[in-house]
């Protein structure tokens, strides 16, 4: 699997959409400054994500974007599928007219089962892996490093 640059923005700007998302619209301006992700770049995956209906859009002022469906109900795999990224580990695009195939008999490449059998995995975990977890990993995240940064903050109050 060849995971661009595309589909990793595009899991991060919705994590920290995600991450934002009880506080009204998110702009693609604050991501792109958290994100360290051109403002140009977001326009263009928020769009694709949009017509995917995995966001809305809320225009006018204090306008920005919003989860189109609850973060449990996005998966990693339909982020990177509806920013047009391939999950695909063969050579021929799942086509199955393999580099190196004979052309005479039609066979696939020797190892074509394997890479298919790969991109199923692939597809797999990432649809098991929802939005969700990686808002959930995030937040732990952030709570154990208050507690490092401050170890005399009780873990309670550290994780509100």
């Amino acid at each position: 699997m060849r995971l661009t640059t595309k589909g990793r923005f595009a899991v991060t700007a919705m994590i920290d959409l995600a991450l934002r998302q009880g506080k009204g619209p998110v702009t693609l301006s604050g991501i792109s400054q958290r994100q360290a992700i051109s403002l140009s770049y977001l326009e263009q995956l928020f769009g694709k994500l949009r017509r995917h209906e995995i966001v809305e859009s809320i225009r006018g002022p204090g306008g920005g974007y919003s989860l189109a469906r609850r973060a449990d109900k996005v998966t990693v795999a339909d982020i990177i599928i509806a920013v047009d990224e391939p999950l695909d580990a063969t050579q021929c695009g799942g086509k199955e007219n393999c580099h190196g195939a004979d052309a005479a008999t039609g066979t696939r490449c020797m190892t074509h089962e394997l890479w298919a059998t790969l991109n199923e995995k692939m597809v797999d975990y990432l649809d098991s892996v929802s939005l969700q977890d990686l808002v959930d990993q995030q937040t732990q995240k952030n709570a154990e490093q208050v507690v490092v940064l401050h170890p005399r903050v009780p873990a309670a109050i550290a994780q509100n």
